[in-house]
């Protein structure tokens, strides 16, 4: 349970900031901030199985030591999925254009695709190459959100 608090708090500063530059808790940061939330375990758990051997002599309970890699492979797919459609939700709550709809539908299936070789695959540097995407994604995604909000009039 103690993992989805600190996801929560790793979702904040979109929220955080939302209110910094209104003064308020604004509904738009309800997409941004489960935007964070979901992308967390897609982002942490290829990590996590690349540096298993380093947890597990640490004694450190992470899911690949405690579940085993292969549900954490799935882990991984299943949220990448759901981030995919988490990342659509600006879109439906009118924040964004179609700008940004294109590039969530893109990277959210580079996202599904790196996941999904991950999962099928026995290849060790996948996970690492998953991870690495991650980073990428997110702050790409985010890119497209403000150019697509603040740049773009159609």
């Amino acid at each position: 349970q103690h993992i989805v608090w600190r996801r929560a708090a790793r979702a904040m500063p979109p929220v955080l900031g939302c209110a910094a530059m209104t003064g308020q808790v604004h509904l738009h940061a309800l997409p941004l901030f489960l935007i964070v939330f979901t992308w967390t375990p897609p982002h942490f758990w290829p990590l996590a199985i690349h540096r298993r051997e380093d947890y597990r002599r640490a004694g450190i309970p992470m899911l690949p030591v405690t579940h085993g890699v292969e549900f954490t492979k799935l882990q991984v797919l299943l949220y990448s999925v759901m981030l995919l459609a988490v990342s659509l939700f600006p879109f439906g709550a009118g924040m964004s254009g179609w700008l940004y709809l294109s590039g969530a539908l893109v990277l959210g299936g580079m996202f599904v695709q790196h996941a999904w070789r991950l999962y099928r695959d026995d290849d060790e540097g996948q996970a690492w190459r998953t991870f690495s995407f991650s980073i990428l994604y997110i702050g790409l995604l985010f890119a497209l959100l403000l150019v697509d909000h603040y740049f773009v009039t159609i």
